[in-house]
């Protein structure tokens, strides 16, 4: 043990030089340090406990550092440039992670916004790497280059006066990037049989234009969007010169409700277009947003919308599922979680088997509603027997037609809207949908956390009106849970004999959503499958009977390929494009939602007008459908247009009818609205002559989606061949 101690005592001497060496602290300030880290007070200086003696003073730098220096030097230098190009490659790597992100929509990395700004946010990308990022960039070879030829090189300029030079000189241009290389150019023109040459200095915007690229070239071709021309000067308008109707959101916002323009927002915005032109902006409130029509506009906008293409979010909506603690189904998600929510969606109502499967569920619902017309017709109409004809407005009807075929194929179960009596809880749901969309475009411009604050009228209703929705949901769907158990229970695959149990039924029997993303999905599903058929369908009765020529021929069309298919109504439809041209066609006049909306991910050119990434572009439906640049004789009901190659010349190729949206984001129950609407329209041909009291225009009206201001009246007569086929139903 004394050994030890003698060592340690030994030791301490050269350890202590050895340390203050290194750290090149004097050894009286390093036990200061310690002493004060220990907490110990020390009242005067004295001798370092430590080593027992006061340190020598060193008034001269050791005699190794004058060699070690050079060498640390060396060794910081070779660490700066090592730190350097390693940021350099973090930040190329990081560039091209969030080039990818916003190309996808997904969140951005604060590790990499890191590495970006350690480079004071400018990468320059190797040319492998910026081919990737812009495939579309010509790049020259790596030859012999005219503008590198030149780099580093700056000429003079001046103004050529009578044959001379003059001595004041122009002032050199601004520095202009071309891939990765700095360059002034003088451009020199002589004109040809003159002795006189004007020298000038390129401005920088249209020498950038030309070595880079312009934004039009970037996204809309060397002439623009669509091959129109550019402006005087030749570039891209900005986004700020876009057409507009007011600057100021909250005046615009007064304007919309003194004139009422909430329920005419589809004329408002066709005589906007007649006035500012194919595109224009509009802030109203806290809504703003880039509005177009033309189809090559619309093309240019779905192709920027990304692997997950955003909606305008109903905020409304969103804020009353915050509030209830309810789960938000696809319309009202974004981004990834909406993707992996609507494939599994698509396998149930998009797909071709699930369609083949709920197509009989809606025929029964079709022709259990033509029966009870025809009933109605024979208990109230007038006329010869089997001749009787009815005028009546079929609004209500069409309401629990709809209402009862989307809980047939949603829910997998009738709830009797037919009968002499149907439930007063149906009768409610209906009145709730109309009011949750009535309340819904006024709370669009308004911020509706703020109304829910104040207790405004406005939102208690709209609140109260999804209330309901949701609990009729929930009544339904505690019904198809007590099914597919007790079937579970008696081990049958799907419900009783094997029956389509639904869509309800197939989403709970797979189990890949949870019970409240079902909910969620389910109660959209229903709440946008009544008013979104049954008005299109008071649209087709109305034109189809003021146009009997047009009915004559589709209900021809629809008897021919019923006796071909042998009285199989799923065949039939397949035999009878007229009909899904008239639902085209209905759609086209008559639009549900009056605009679709996409946020672009990436930089835009519309109408030779720069659109940044993240801007809310509107194509304007109503508008389009309506135009003659788009439709030749538009005003025309033709469901023909939509089966000829005749007018495929007279606009950009498609893009021209998109009522259910497109691509990924397209409306989820389609297949289910498509095909009820035509097999309610076959059979009401096959049974009734339809006929209208007045062919004037409808005047319309716009809550949330678009329908008459006073629903038509239709006389509905009984064909002579009806009681022959109404036994086949």
């Amino acid at each position: 043990m004394e050994s030890v101690l003698r060592a340690k005592n030994w030791l301490k001497t050269p350890i202590g030089r050895l340390t203050s060496w290194v750290s090149k602290v004097k050894e009286r300030k390093l036990c200061a340090k310690r002493r004060k880290k220990r907490g110990r007070v020390w009242r005067e200086r004295g001798p370092c406990p430590r080593f027992g003696r006061k340190p020598p003073l060193r008034t001269a730098q050791h005699k190794d550092l004058s060699i070690m220096r050079p060498y640390q030097e060396e060794l910081e230098k070779e660490r700066k440039l090592r730190e350097a190009v390693n940021a350099q490659k973090n930040a190329e790597r990081a560039a091209m992670r969030a080039h990818f992100r916003r190309k996808y929509q997904l969140s951005e990395s604060t590790r990499d916004t890191n590495h970006l700004k350690s480079v004071g946010g400018k990468v320059s990308l190797p040319r492998q790497l910026s081919k990737i990022i812009h495939p579309n960039s010509k790049t020259k070879d790596n030859g012999f280059n005219l503008l590198s030829a030149f780099q580093g090189l700056g000429f003079g300029t001046a103004e050529l006066k009578g044959g001379k030079h003059s001595k004041t000189s122009t002032p050199a241009p601004a520095a202009c990037r071309v891939q990765s290389m700095y360059i002034r150019v003088t451009v020199c023109v002589r004109a040809q049989g003159s002795s006189y040459a004007l020298c000038a200095v390129a401005p920088r915007r249209a020498l950038c234009a030309a070595a880079a690229a312009a934004p039009g070239q970037l996204a809309g071709g060397a002439e623009g969007a669509g091959g129109r021309p550019r402006g005087a000067d030749g570039r891209v308008r900005s986004f700020e010169e876009i057409p507009h109707t007011g600057r100021s959101g909250l005046i615009n916002l007064v304007k919309f409700w003194r004139e009422d323009r909430f329920r005419q927002i589809h004329k408002h915005m066709e005589r906007t277009f007649k006035a500012l032109g194919p595109i224009y902006r509009e802030h109203v409130g806290t809504h703003s947003s880039v509005n177009i029509m033309l189809p090559a506009d619309i093309a240019e906008l779905f192709r920027s919308e990304g692997l997950h293409p955003r909606r305008m979010t109903l905020q409304p909506w969103a804020t009353h599922r915050e509030t209830r603690q309810h789960s938000k189904g696809v319309f009202l998600k974004n981004g990834e979680e909406w993707r992996a929510d609507r494939l599994l969606l698509n396998k149930e109502v998009m797909m071709r088997a699930p369609v083949q499967r709920f197509l009989p569920l809606l025929d029964e619902v079709a022709m259990d509603f033509c029966r009870m017309l025809q009933a109605r017709v024979d208990k109230e109409g007038s006329g010869e027997e089997g001749k009787r004809s009815l005028t009546l407005d079929p609004s209500p009807d069409l309401f629990r037609f709809a209402l009862e075929a989307s809980c047939h194929v949603i829910y997998g179960e009738r709830i009797g809207l037919f009968s002499s009596s149907p439930s007063m809880e149906s009768q409610k749901f209906i009145w709730a949908v109309e009011r949750m969309l009535a309340t819904t475009p006024p709370l669009l411009y308004l911020p509706p956390r703020l109304m829910l604050l104040l207790g405004a009228p406005l939102w208690t209703q709209h609140a109260r009106a999804w209330d309901h929705i949701f609990s009729h949901a929930e009544a339904r769907i505690q019904k198809g849970y007590q099914r597919l158990s007790s079937s579970q229970a008696r081990g049958s695959e799907a419900g009783a004999g094997g029956q389509y149990t639904g869509v309800l039924g197939q989403l709970m029997e797979k189990g890949q959503l949870s019970l409240d993303l079902i909910k969620a999905n389910v109660t959209e599903l229903m709440a946008g499958g009544v008013d979104t058929t049954a008005v299109p369908l008071q649209f087709a009765l109305f034109e189809l009977g003021r146009n009997p020529e047009v009915q004559q021929r589709v209900r021809q069309q629809v008897t021919t390929s019923w006796a071909q298919a042998g009285g199989d109504s799923v065949k039939a439809l397949q035999g009878a494009p007229l009909l899904k041209g008239t639902i085209k066609e209905i759609l086209r006049l008559y639009p549900v939602g009056t605009t679709v909306q996409r946020y672009p991910i990436t930089d835009i050119v519309l109408q030779n007008y720069h659109i940044p990434a993240g801007t809310m572009v509107q194509a304007c439906l109503y508008p389009l459908g309506r135009s003659a640049e788009v439709f030749k004789d538009p005003r025309r009901f033709d469901p023909g247009r939509w089966g000829s190659a005749r007018e495929e010349g007279h606009s950009a190729g498609g893009f021209r009818s998109l009522a259910f949206g497109f691509g990924a984001r397209q409306c989820v129950g389609r297949r289910i609205a498509e095909n009820e609407m035509q097999l309610l329209l076959m059979h009401i041909l096959r049974s009734f002559h339809l006929s209208v009291l007045s062919s004037e225009d409808l005047e319309t009206t716009c809550t949330l989606i678009l329908q008459p201001e006073t629903p038509p009246r239709i006389t509905f007569k009984t064909l002579i061949h009806t009681h022959v086929h109404t036994a086949d139903m």
